[in-house]
């Protein structure tokens, strides 16, 4: 294959819950807004929206012989990704997960499934060598993978690829399994918590959220923000100096970034948010056309920021994702300057 782009992480359905999702024990009887059956999966949503932006983009993932892998072998290729890599468990089920999506946050529940059956054997050269950017995802969700992870991106980066890794959130809270794998790669792509945990900050009164103007009192919060903003340049400095640049998810903020010699923020794009499932992994996809496209560090951070705003005007993470003319004309627009 000649590829653009080649994730490598989990693929699997999300039944996406909206409305009265936070749930109520005693058997209580909640009524919903809506129900979806989306795409999920961060490298397959990734990939869906490398593949809207005009990327000749491939998935390596796993799916079990059955009905949910079925129906996400099909929307993948529906969405323009190639699923010639995508492997067929006989024996595992597709992984799921009901994510209760709330205006302001969101729960995930997954069964992983096939999601941790990939193997380091699995990323060979010739596969490697098929693409100019290889992008991982999920670290802690596939810990078989993760051992080699660290071996496989040096080889991706010595047969000429360039490497992302979004590690997302580490069930077990340890957060050890991907430290080489993370300083291995070119570029970093994590939210606030994921950053702090990745480098040993996080902790009481750091990315916690335990006190606020209701709490503690409004000088308390402002000395618990204070502290997470001074965690977070330390934590970005010290991958930074490790030879990775570090560009952080930052919610309504949009963007931030970190790279030798410099560093810079990029708004997002005010709009209806719909559901925010997926929007870090689209944020990915505009990262990756922006620097596959030569654009800088600061210049593929707006592209993320921009991209990851758009995807949450629908249910799921797929649904609206921005194509390259859509993401250009949203990039002009004077609300995400």
């Amino acid at each position: 294959m000649d590829l653009d782009v080649l994730v490598v992480g989990d693929a699997n359905p999300d039944l996406v819950l909206r409305g009265d999702v936070r749930p109520r024990w005693g058997q209580a009887e909640q009524l919903l807004d809506g129900a979806d059956l989306v795409l999920g999966g961060s490298a397959a949503i990734t990939a869906a929206g490398c593949a809207k932006l005009g990327l000749r983009t491939a998935l390596l993932a796993a799916v079990g012989a059955d009905h949910l892998g079925e129906f996400t072998r099909q929307r993948l290729a529906e969405l323009g990704v190639h699923t010639g890599l995508l492997r067929t468990d006989e024996t595992t089920p597709t992984g799921v997960s009901v994510i209760l999506s709330a205006p302001d946050d969101r729960a995930i529940l997954t069964l992983p499934g096939t999601i941790p059956t990939l193997r380091p054997r699995d990323l060979t050269d010739a596969v490697l060598a098929s693409a100019r950017h290889v992008h991982i995802a999920s670290v802690f969700l596939q810990p078989t993978l993760a051992a080699g992870l660290a071996g496989a991106i040096r080889r991706a980066r010595d047969l000429g690829a360039t490497v992302t890794v979004d590690t997302n959130w580490d069930p077990t809270g340890t957060w050890t399994t991907a430290a080489q794998a993370i300083r291995a790669a070119d570029a970093l792509l994590p939210n606030r918590a994921e950053l702090l945990a990745l480098t040993g900050r996080a902790g009481p009164g750091v990315g916690a959220g335990t006190s606020g103007p209701d709490g503690a009192g409004a000088a308390a919060a402002a000395v618990e923000a204070a502290i997470e903003a001074a965690a977070i340049e330390a934590a970005a400095a010290e991958l930074v100096r490790a030879g990775v640049v570090v560009v952080l998810k930052d919610g309504a903020n949009g963007a931030r970034a970190w790279w030798p010699g410099g560093s810079g923020a990029a708004p997002g794009l005010a709009v209806e948010v719909a559901d925010t499932t997926g929007a870090g992994d689209t944020f990915n996809a505009g990262f990756i056309a922006a620097r596959l496209d030569g654009r800088t560090v600061a210049e593929a951070a707006r592209w993320a920021a921009v991209a990851g705003s758009l995807s949450t005007r629908a249910a799921g993470g797929t649904a609206a994702q921005p194509d390259r003319a859509e993401l250009r004309t949203a990039l002009l627009s004077p609300s995400s300057r």
